[in-house]
């Protein structure tokens, strides 16, 4: 085969591919415009034959979809500006501050990322219950405070920041803090809106820990009151699509607009080890 066929034999896979990927998401948007009971025939439509709202007005006049689109906006928004407060710091001072047992506190950081979060949930739950944090938005923010990844991934982009610069600032009098603020925050502004996407879009799609520790439905976030209402409405298709995409698109949107910078950051992450 030419190089002109294998290239077209590529691209050819990868628009099928895509295809694939995108249908469920159109098919998503398209059944919840449909009427009820229209996507339960077989086979089912991939249209529908009569565009309506009616399923986001009942979510939202009914099902109190508003509220919990706010709870997790909220908790997202704070979950990620908690994360960014702490990892950058602690991602920082592993990268480029010297003090005892730096190196060793960092691989024992490391080797809990082995450790699946389920197992630390129970604990954490029976911690906060004596705490009296349970069924609160502070107990459902505690495991965004700090994360091993979030460490790892600033440690790795500071470490490429030249150390000459951070010594001439401190040569010039600036004290850690303004060296921190006017001099490192600037530069790691790819890496900050990466980990600051990978905190929001998994504390918006977190079920477990919210499921865990939000125990009044007043406090619900948008995966667990979808997944309530999906209880209460089974064969409304329609309704539970309608809930999936008001759940799925603004974090979409979200990436897509921020995608740039997050790419950025993972790739000048990988440049020192």
């Amino acid at each position: 085969m030419s190089r002109r066929g294998e290239i077209i034999v590529l691209n050819a896979v990868l628009i099928v591919a895509g295809a694939l990927t995108v249908f469920p998401l159109v098919w998503m948007v398209s059944v919840s415009f449909m009427t009820p009971g229209e996507a339960s025939v077989f086979p089912p439509p991939l249209l529908p034959t009569e565009p309506t709202l009616q399923n986001y007005v009942d979510l939202f006049a009914r099902g109190g979809l508003g509220r919990y689109l706010a709870n997790s906006f909220f908790i997202s928004l704070c979950a990620t500006l908690l994360a960014l407060s702490f990892n950058v710091m602690a991602g920082y001072a592993f990268a480029k501050l010297r003090f005892v047992g730096r190196d060793a506190i960092f691989n024992t950081l490391l080797g809990a990322l082995v450790i699946p979060a389920q197992v630390g949930m129970m604990p954490l739950f029976l911690m906060l219950k004596t705490m009296g944090l349970v069924n609160t938005y502070a107990g459902a923010l505690v495991p965004w405070i700090a994360s091993v990844f979030g460490i790892f991934l600033v440690r790795q982009f500071a470490l490429s920041i030249p150390d000459e610069m951070i010594e001439a600032a401190r040569v010039d009098g600036a004290g850690e803090f303004r060296i921190y603020r006017s001099i490192v925050l600037p530069v790691m502004h790819p890496v900050l809106v990466t980990l600051a996407l990978f905190v929001f879009l998994g504390s918006w799609n977190d079920f477990m820990w919210p499921l865990i520790i939000l125990t009044g439905e007043q406090h619900y976030t948008l995966p667990v009151a979808l997944a309530a209402l999906s209880r209460e409405h089974v064969q409304d298709n329609e309704m539970m699509m309608a809930g999936a995409v008001v759940t799925t698109v603004p974090v979409l949107v979200l990436f897509l607009a921020l995608q740039r910078f997050y790419i950025e950051g993972l790739l000048s992450g990988s440049v020192k080890g």
